[in-house]
């Protein structure tokens, strides 16, 4: 199970976090992969808010692949990484989501229906991935 589930967590955690470097340094190579909108098609405020996350995220969300990378090796240190990552990602799947609802509720210019689409399928795979993880973590931790 820990095997499975540690490349499981790898495979989905490192897109995410490979995803959102790529963004951040080489917006345009971003764009061309269909990972974020032209800075054209969607609002000024949204793509700096967009570029930012992506550049705070390459800096924080590598923590979760290493847990599932941990965890394929079962290396005893994972539920540490595990539950900290897992945090992160709950987190920036959780925001992505409540930010991109209440802009389109507003009209603001986000995105295509189908990239939005996408994202939601992704961020709600992110943060299902995390309270998975989080729960496995804290089930893994050594009872005092």
């Amino acid at each position: 199970m820990n095997i499975i589930w540690g490349f499981i967590l790898f495979v989905i955690s490192f897109i995410g976090f490979i995803g959102q470097a790529i963004t951040a340094a080489w917006p345009l190579t971003a764009v061309k992969l269909g990972l974020t909108e032209p800075e054209a098609e969607v609002d000024p405020t949204f793509y700096l808010d967009v570029r930012g996350e992506a550049f705070w995220d390459s800096l924080i969300l590598w923590l979760l692949p290493v847990a599932g990378l941990l965890l394929l090796l079962n290396n005893p240190v994972w539920p540490y990484f595990g539950l900290v990552g897992g945090g992160i990602y709950l987190y920036f799947a959780g925001r992505g989501i409540v930010v991109r609802k209440m802009m389109q509720r507003r009209g603001i210019r986000i995105g295509s229906p189908e990239s939005l689409r996408l994202i939601f399928a992704f961020l709600t795979l992110w943060g299902l991935a995390a309270l998975i993880t989080i729960i496995l973590a804290i089930a893994a931790l050594p009872l005092p």
